[in-house]
């Protein structure tokens, strides 16, 4: 809109972000309970770990390959309108969905591609809001609100599983599938008629379109390259997730094949999960964490790592143990990553805050669907339980060395003198 940037803590900042924060819970609450929906569709359905094992594969793809032009489209582009048609183009692939399985027509690949143009709109979504959140919130309330942030997931763990459980019980697919496209409608009213603070954006290099796109991309990796605590960062998040991501990936079959239950109790475990990361969120909200975020984030990853473990070793008739477990692993989630997203928030320039969160989002997915391939042929030859023991004991190996990584350690200092913006003009209104 062209107006003049006013600081969050000089406007009723709390109002414009919470309305908008609120709509977008519910958007995640509709999209939350169509992937319990279409999971548990394919696991009742298929039975096979390799089949869960390619539907996150093929959700992972567009954040793998378009995460970073996504940044840099974020980074120039306005993030609002980009959030309005990243929730629209979600709607609209979810009524195609519900069109499929009302006409009796559905197949897994057709699952696939919708999880793919979702995927796609959320490469977009998820850097916009993210990388907003720094000039719509003061820098001091950065990490409690990312700890409020990680309530709000787990709450929605709680919520949907145990309510997608129900609403299978009561409602067909389709049905569900229409929650979610209210759901987005939702999420997008409030975007409609709050302005969202736009970064300074640099003058564009000579040329338009695809070529200033690929300039600020090349920009991004530059930035990231000259910052060792950021480059360390990215690999330990590469690490992370090569070997957590298949454990949550086969958690239907794990309840369901290994177990011998069905979605009721997949339910009571998602929300026992989504019960630990509100305790989590609320701690961190409260507390703060440490000094140093980042030692926060490695001890909440250490206690992931030892909960993953021990899921590895729960005999077939202690369920409820496993339930308790999967509690603890979601305590440690908040810890995790909330000082992750703080860092990021309030030592990045908001110019490169989009580039940045796509790469380190595309950096951590990176290796996602290569551990997946290898995870769904393993379970099925090995048991469901070896990835989450071998998992585990690889996890805390990462958190364990990352504690002796000096640059890791000082990532919250800034970046270094050679990447600081000599000067930048003044941050618009949207």
């Amino acid at each position: 809109m062209g107006t003049s940037y006013v600081p969050p803590e000089e406007r009723p900042w709390k109002r414009d972000f919470f309305t908008i924060w609120g709509g977008q819970t519910f958007s995640i609450l509709g999209s939350s309970l169509v992937q319990f929906a279409l999971i548990w569709y394919l696991t009742k359905t298929t039975q096979s770990a390799v089949v869960l094992a390619t539907a996150s594969i093929v959700a992972l793809l567009p954040q793998v390959i378009l995460g970073p032009f996504a940044g840099a489209i974020v980074d120039r582009g306005n993030r609002r309108r980009i959030m309005i048609a990243a929730d629209g183009s979600i709607a609209a692939a979810t009524l195609v969905l519900f069109a499929l399985f009302f006409f009796g027509m559905i197949q897994p690949w057709h699952i696939y591609a919708v999880m793919f143009v979702r995927s796609l709109a959320s490469a977009f979504h998820y850097p916009a809001m993210t990388a907003s959140t720094s000039l719509m919130i003061p820098k001091e309330h950065l990490t409690r609100i990312q700890g409020i942030n990680q309530m709000m997931s787990g709450g929605i763990n709680i919520i949907a599983a145990p309510l997608g459980a129900l609403l299978l019980e009561v409602l067909d697919v389709q049905g569900i599938l229409l929650i979610d496209i209210v759901t987005a409608l939702i999420a997008i009213t409030p975007l409609l008629f709050i302005a969202i603070p736009q970064p300074a954006i640099a003058p564009a290099a000579n040329g338009s379109g695809l070529k200033v796109v690929w300039e600020d991309l090349k920009d991004g990796f530059r930035y990231v390259r000259g910052w060792r605590g950021l480059m360390a960062l990215f690999l330990v998040a590469t690490g992370i997730n090569f070997v957590l991501s298949p454990a949550f990936t086969l958690l239907p079959l794990l309840v369901n094949k290994y177990f011998g239950l069905g979605a009721v109790q997949l339910g009571w475990i998602e929300a026992a999960f989504g019960i630990g990361i509100v305790i989590g969120g609320l701690v961190l909200g409260a507390w703060g964490g440490f000094k140093r975020k980042i030692i926060t984030s490695l001890c909440g990853l250490l206690l992931i790592a030892v909960s993953m473990a021990a899921i590895g070793l729960i005999p077939a008739t202690a369920f409820p143990l496993a339930i308790g477990v999967y509690a603890l692993t979601g305590f440690g989630i908040p810890f995790t990553n909330g000082p992750v997203f703080a860092i990021i928030q309030g030592t990045v320039d908001p110019q490169m805050q989009g580039r940045v969160i796509s790469l380190i989002g595309s950096f951590a997915t990176l290796m996602m669907p290569i551990s997946l391939a290898i995870a769904g042929p393993a379970a099925e030859r090995f048991g469901l339980q070896t990835w989450y023991l071998v998992g585990g004991i690889l996890c805390a190996l990462i958190a364990l060395f990352s504690l002796t990584s000096r640059s890791l350690f000082h990532i919250e200092d800034g970046p270094p003198q050679s990447l600081t913006a000599q000067s930048q003009p003044a941050a618009t209104a949207d």
